[in-house]
């Protein structure tokens, strides 16, 4: 019973955790954190490549974080450009990449409106 009981204490503090929501300014303290950032989208941008970044906290390259959209995955996300000047919430594990806290998108259930 012992056992069973700790299992669902972990599983409970496994979810607190994943469901944890913050601001685009703190999501360079998440690294390699699985989280949910939400904040207003200041640019949409997609690249001469096909790579799609949705930054929050300012225009490239004043943004504080960003979500990324490469292009291999571009057709799933077709509405991406509307997001602009939206409250939005985006979910993955936080990465550093070139100094700046991303998520990389890879389905579009990753990206909720507020």
């Amino acid at each position: 019973m012992k056992l069973i009981s700790a299992v669902g204490i972990a599983l409970f503090l496994a979810t607190s955790v994943q469901a944890e929501t913050i601001t685009p300014q703190e999501a360079s303290h998440y690294a390699g954190s699985a989280i949910t950032v939400e904040g207003v989208v200041s640019q949409v941008k997609t690249t001469g490549g096909g790579t799609t970044f949705i930054n929050f906290g300012g225009r490239y390259p004043n943004h504080v974080f960003y979500g990324v959209i490469f292009r291999s995955n571009q057709d799933r996300f077709s509405k991406v450009h509307s997001l602009e000047g939206k409250t939005i919430s985006i979910s993955g594990t936080i990465e550093f990449y070139k100094g700046k806290p991303q998520i990389v998108l890879t389905s579009p259930n990753q990206i909720k409106l507020r």
